[in-house]
């Protein structure tokens, strides 16, 4: 099964109508996946077919009227990486809380993957890490800033902070897709930096285009499926996913007394009161009864 990511930053008229009718096709196609609609545009990943994909994208390109194709980061899945097809309206498609930082109005220089390494190998560079901290110890670039952020809410302080320190150096950005750099290299524009970059495509491009020989990438990529990362060759990686925080697992994770499956681990042990670990304990029993009778559980998480 193909699994595609893609986003378009654009002023949506009647962003409400888009998305039911952009629900309609996605299950007319017998697709899974999330897509998010705004009045700033779209941020999909889907999940089905590739003639079934490719049906949708046209669709959107047909409806917007769009001047250039959807340029999507193409993966894929043994095994369905969502359980539903959900297209949900939001304020913003990426959450920076700034819904007045508008990307397709003013951004930064977009780099393609074979430029990249340009800009990782100049010192002058300062490299940011746009992602959340726990995807940034799945994996990351060399010399990368590492934000120590758990939401992209949490990035506008981190950048105003820099901003006091690091204004006159040239920026390079990256996310997993492009869309979270993309709006971060706007705010950085606004905050007055002048030379500000971002890696075109985002992580899992990169990954599909740079040969062997000349990837920099060090680790595995997070990505918000079932799946939990990718390696380096866009195949399944190594990681679990806790149940209770959603926060990606490694080999030591799983051997630490704190792992329970279902209901805890390094990361949020301590954020475990009895009520939420009661509900836990059941959820996980009824996961283990439908493993028993052949099922997948879907329930409340």
């Amino acid at each position: 099964m193909k699994v595609v990511s893609f986003y378009r930053f654009l002023d949506l008229a009647g962003p409400e109508e888009f998305g039911d009718d952009l629900q309609t096709i996605c299950d007319a196609q017998d697709l899974l996946g999330t897509i998010l609609v705004a009045a700033e545009g779209f941020n999909a990943t889907i999940a089905g077919p590739e003639d079934s994909i490719r049906a949708v994208l046209a669709w959107i390109e047909r409806r917007l009227s769009l001047r250039d194709a959807i340029e999507g980061r193409w993966t894929e899945a043994v095994e369905a990486p969502f359980r539903r097809m959900r297209v949900r309206l939001k304020k913003e498609i990426v959450t920076l809380g700034r819904p007045d930082i508008l990307p397709h109005e003013r951004t930064g220089t977009y780099v393609p993957p074979e430029q990249w390494n340009a800009l990782l190998a100049d010192p002058d560079v300062v490299v940011i890490d746009t992602r959340n901290h726990y995807e940034v110890e799945v994996g990351t670039f060399p010399r990368a800033l590492d934000p120590q952020t758990d939401s992209f809410r949490q990035f506008p302080e981190f950048a105003k902070e820099l901003a006091e320190t690091s204004k006159d150096r040239p920026l390079a950005m990256f996310c997993t897709g492009g869309i979270r750099c993309e709006k971060a290299t706007a705010l950085m524009l606004e905050l007055g930096f002048e030379e500000v970059y971002h890696l075109q495509g985002g992580i899992l491009k990169y990954l599909e285009d740079m040969p062997p020989e000349h990837n920099r990438w060090n680790g595995e990529c997070f990505v918000f499926d079932t799946r939990v990362a990718v390696d380096r060759d866009l195949a399944e990686g190594g990681y679990v996913q806790c149940h209770a925080c959603r926060r990606p697992l490694s080999t030591k994770d799983l051997a630490s007394p704190d792992y329970r499956e279902g209901v805890s681990c390094p990361n949020c042990i301590n954020d475990l009161d009895e009520d939420r670990e009661a509900r836990l304990q059941e959820r996980q029993r009824q996961v283990e009864l439908a493993r028993q009778r052949g099922d997948t559980h879907i329930g409340p998480k």
